[in-house]
């Protein structure tokens, strides 16, 4: 059995802008439905219906714009999303890319537990953990 989690991310009216942007940082294919496309009334036009970034097999990202007055119910709720794994200078290019626009919360750097860690929060407020393992676990003088 084969079983992914995925993050799917809300925006407010900027959901098509967010997803090309963070098409530019991952790559991958990017498929982009508007509510229009699906001739639905009563939507915006240019509301982005969903989005999906597929980057590889492991990792996708899916995205829409909140339904009209649902961004009013937003706040008080926090969600990560958290990579994990041991290539280092990808992960350091994607963390960089984000923090251009963003603001770092604790920088990518070796941390108590042994591994490369940072946490930053792009520019549209959604927040990413990294946590880079070298393969057999990094060594105390590292």
């Amino acid at each position: 059995m084969t079983i992914t989690l995925s993050p799917y991310l809300n925006f407010a009216g900027n959901g098509r802008e967010a997803m090309t942007y963070y098409h530019g940082i991952f790559g991958g294919e990017l498929q982009l439905f508007g509510y229009a496309d699906f001739g639905m009334k009563d939507m915006p036009d240019d509301g982005l219906m969903h989005g999906n970034l597929q980057v590889n097999e492991g990792l996708s990202i899916s995205a829409s714009d909140a339904m009209p007055g649902a961004e009013q119910t937003w706040g008080g709720t926090r969600v990560y999303c958290s990579f994990f794994g041991d290539d280092l200078t990808t992960m350091q290019g994607w963390f960089e890319a984000l923090a251009a626009d963003g603001s770092v919360g604790m920088p990518l750097e070796k941390q108590v537990w042994g591994d490369i860690y940072g946490l930053v929060k792009d520019k549209y407020g959604i927040e990413w953990m990294f946590n880079v393992s070298a393969p057999g676990g990094w060594s105390q003088q590292d």
